[in-house]
């Protein structure tokens, strides 16, 4: 089978074969742009290498054929020590992952090369600086020397230099400088192999291994992209751009990835290679400097650009290096963007006839929506700007400063606090402080360099460049403003304003491109969205961005607050059925409020309202801190008649404990044995209905009967409805329903629809009873073990179950629509807002219903639903 291709084998097609980088180069080849040739080993020889612990001997023939072809296109031979042939060696697997694999750069230097290279280009610099870089990258990335002794080598350099920068060394400090990297390779013990051949396979390899270090797993699980996909290895002839001031490297965008701005965007350093932009060491020129300093090239540059992204649709992120005044392109792929660019360059491709509606719809991710709902700053009332840097991510973020990836990491999962990242800059091995941190500051580094790439991906609020900050032993300085590790400070990642302290924020809104965008979305699909909301402000803030309902009101949450818990309590303490109605009165008032509120603000749309649900131990003190109070109170034994009341209290507390409050009394269960608070319920819905009709608004209101497993359940409480509806006059249309979140439910779903007017699936506790396992207690025990070791392919109470759950789902929805062809059907759990979970349930339900702020995401998720089950 073929392993190797040249470029110009493939085509951006064979992704999957080549990886994402491969197919691209191929792309570029056929498309006759300047690229230096090569050849990709493909994705499948990872995985084989991998499970096998060896390459191939067919692969290493294929690599040897497919070294003498590129040998004869560039004219230099691989090894030679005259006119040698040097390689950069490259990851690209099939989905991006900027920055988490290995490269190195400028392969087949040894001594007797770098003589020969300097004999026919008498450039001794710049062969020196090429030789020591390939010294640090080969050693850290194949050998495993730790890349920090050759930074403090290089940095011990440039102090007894009297310089600032690496591109400030002269040929002599180079020269000297390989030999120092050459006895940190000495000095660890392992062996330096002179012959580039086994350079090359030992690079490959690297490269391949580098597939499953650490912080390239974290990425893959951070961005959902498969671990079985492998990744290609390039191994492209090199071109430098760091021969001397007329040469250079950068990084571009077809446009700009943080607004989607439809402008050239991007960065280029002089006298450099392309890890000294990616890396932040160096603060770059903007892309739009080279128009004045390089104008001959920029014209070709921006041409290319231009034609690049048309032929792709798309906006493209590009590499480019100038040699000796000769314009090269290394590699093209899809931009990483921001949500804001996203729906900015989908809709304005739309304008310009580049793409169609639907396209633009598949374009954007629904999870970086998200993004767009962040929320802004809110200066009005005052701030202590201490600096500003590049703004490399949209968004705002306030956080305590943290200096290191680990602290971040353990702040968040240990005391779940919210951090900023404060570093110079941010390599590959922080991906997990970064994945963890509120938003990133770094002191080096540009728009397209590591921490503002990975940050744009994440959708992380990212200052980048901030030169004026001073980062010391846990604190930084700007000026004579200290700001120690815990001090909060606040990131706009929109303007690169960094501000002291904590700062209030605006709700965000729906405008412009992106309210454009989402009436395509709302044009496409067929599924509707609805929202969970349990108080008037969700309820708006629901309907602005695009709910058509509510599909779960949660009248618990209408219980607490410090007027409404004592008569919650009062009401549960009561011994008679006359107590407890006493208590019900005056919790009725507070809930009529709250149901008036949601229906006016959801004014025309349907309000589905979940009676009382969680068991009442749930708004009692907590057993153990009771008990303890009771115990001291005994041992102080000076008030006797507090004693006596926390007594009674603790022996309520533990009559209505249950050892598995999932399984017990609670939801429908309580409205059997204490009807008289279904009762109360039901008239406060009632009443707010009444009167919001009278103040012009409609009202349609969804009564849903919470944990019904049998058909008598719901038959009592549908009565229940029906007779106090009589009782109050009510002469609007209204509905009563039922979730649907237990497996019995699922399976007598014919029976129950005989009473129902809708089914509303509860996929947390139908996931919770179907697997049998408690979304609170997994996680520490059993949950991520079972992730990790592949059991659990999923979080099935993030994407929903399809074998399991999704199947007790389907066999209630054939049921029930069977015994009642009329019964509405929605879902309210959290994976009502889970783009995957919406695939499955598209063609089976109404509705989905989510939280506020997933309400865009769902109402794009299910137009791109929409859109693939019309492709199938």
């Amino acid at each position: 089978m073929k392993a190797v291709y040249m470029f110009s084998e493939g085509n951006k097609d064979m992704k999957d074969t080549l990886g994402g980088k491969g197919a691209n180069l191929a792309e570029m080849t056929n498309l006759g742009l300047p690229i230096p040739q090569g050849f990709t080993i493909t994705c499948r020889i990872c995985n084989q290498y991998t499970k096998e612990g060896k390459m191939p001997d067919e692969v290493l023939t294929q690599i040897d054929e497919s070294l003498t072809k590129l040998e004869e296109i560039t004219g230099k031979k691989f090894g030679s020590t005259e006119n040698p042939l040097l390689l950069s060696i490259r990851s690209g697997a099939p989905v991006s992952m900027p920055g988490m694999m290995d490269t190195v750069l400028n392969l087949g230097l040894n001594d007797a090369a770098a003589a020969g290279m300097i004999a026919k280009t008498g450039n001794e610099r710049f062969v020196y600086d090429s030789y020591r870089r390939f010294i640090q990258m080969f050693a850290d990335v194949a050998l495993g020397v730790p890349h920090s002794e050759f930074e403090d080598a290089l940095e011990k350099k440039r102090h007894d230099a009297g310089v600032n920068l690496d591109s400030e060394l002269n040929a002599e400090q180079m020269k000297s400088l390989v030999e120092d990297y050459k006895n940190i390779v000495k000095n660890s013990g392992v062996e330096w192999p002179e012959d580039a051949k086994v350079q090359l396979l030992l690079s490959v390899e690297a490269v391949f291994k580098s597939w499953n270090l650490k912080r390239a797993q974290t990425y893959r699980d951070a961005h959902g992209i498969p671990h079985d996909l492998g990744t290609a290895v390039n191994v492209q002839a090199m071109v430098f751009g760091n021969t001397g001031e007329n040469s250079g490297t950068g990084v571009t965008f077809s446009r700009n990835p943080s607004t989607g701005e439809n402008k050239i965007y991007g960065e280029y350093l002089m006298n450099a290679q392309g890890e000294d932009v990616v890396a932040g060491i160096r603060t770059p020129h903007p892309i739009s400097d080279m128009e004045t300093a390089l104008p001959e090239i920029y014209k070709q540059f921006k041409e290319i650009v231009e034609k690049t992204e048309k032929h792709y649709r798309d906006m493209q992120d590009m590499e480019f290096t100038i040699e000796d005044g000769k314009l090269y392109f290394l590699q093209t792929r899809t931009g990483k963007r921001t949500g804001a660019a996203a729906v900015r360059t989908a809709v304005e491709m739309v304008h310009e006839n580049l793409i169609t509606k639907e396209e633009a719809i598949m374009r954007v991710d629904p999870e970086a929506l998200n993004q767009l709902l962040h929320k802004r700053l809110d200066l009005s009332k005052g701030a202590m700007d201490m600096t500003s840097g590049l703004p490399a991510s949209p968004g705002a973020a306030t956080g305590e400063v943290v200096f290191t990836a680990n602290e971040a990491q353990r702040l968040k999962e240990e005391e779940s606090k919210k951090v900023i990242l404060v570093s110079s800059e941010t390599t590959p091995e922080d991906i997990h402080g970064m994945i963890a941190a509120q938003g990133i500051l770094t002191s080096r580094g540009g728009m397209t360099s590591h921490a503002a790439v990975v940050a744009r991906g994440m959708g992380t609020p990212c200052v980048c460049g901030c030169e004026s900050i001073k980062i010391g032993e846990k604190e930084f300085r700007v000026g004579d403003v200290v700001v120690r590790e815990g001090d909060w400070i606040t990131l706009d990642g929109t303007t690169g304003k960094v501000y002291k302290g904590q700062i209030p924020t605006i709700d965000p809104e729906m405008t412009g491109e992106f309210k454009e965008f989402m009436s395509w979305a709302d044009e496409i699909r067929t599924l509707g969205v609805w929202t969970n909301a349990d108080n008037p402000e969700d309820a708006q803030k629901a309907r602005n961005f695009g709910a058509e309902g509510i599909g779960l009101c949660r009248t618990e949450h209408m219980f607490m607050g410090d007027e409404r818990l004592p008569r919650v309590q009062e009401m549960i303490m009561s011994e008679t059925e006359d107590a407890r109605r006493e208590a019900l009165k005056k919790l009725l008032p507070f809930q009529r409020d709250d149901f008036y509120g949601i229906f006016k603000a959801m004014d025309g749309l349907p309000v589905t309202i979940r009676l009382l649900d969680p068991p009442l131990h749930e708004f009692l003190p907590d057993h153990k801190e009771l008990l303890v109070e009771v115990t001291e109170l005994r041992v102080r034994n000076d008030n006797p008649t507090l004693l006596k009341e926390k007594e009674e209290l603790l022996e309520k507390v533990e009559s209505l404990i249950e050892s598995n409050p999932m399984l017990g009394w609670r939801g429908v269960r309580l409205g059997i044995v204490y009807p008289e608070i279904s009762e109360m319920q039901i008239r406060a819905i009632f009443e707010a209905a009444q009167m919001a009709i009278k103040d012009g608004v409609k009202v349609i209101p969804h009564i849903m009967i919470p944990l019904v497993s049998l058909v008598g359940e719901l038959a009592k409480m549908k009565e229940m409805t029906h007779e106090i509806a009589k009782e109050m006059g009510v002469d609007f249309k209204y509905e009563v329903g039922t979730m649907i979140e237990l497996p019995r439910g699922c399976v007598t779903a014919d029976e129950i629809a005989e009473h129902a007017e809708f089914f509303s699936f509860g996929t947390n506790d139908l996931t919770q009873t179907t697997f049998g396992f408690s979304r609170d207690d997994v996680e520490g025990k059993f949950f991520t073990p079972y992730m990790d070791r592949g059991v659990l392919l999923e979080n099935p109470f993030v994407n929903l179950d399809q074998k399991g759950v999704g199947r007790m789902i389907e066999i209630a929805i054939e049921y029930g629509r069977r015994t009642n062809p009329n019964l509405g059907i929605g879902l309210c759990g959290e994976q009502g807002g889970d783009p995957k979970s919406i695939d499955f349930l598209q063609p089976l339900v109404d509705y989905v219903s989510c939280s506020p702020y997933r309400v865009p995401i769902a109402r794009l998720g299910a137009a791109q639903s929409a859109i693939k089950a019309k492709k199938k």
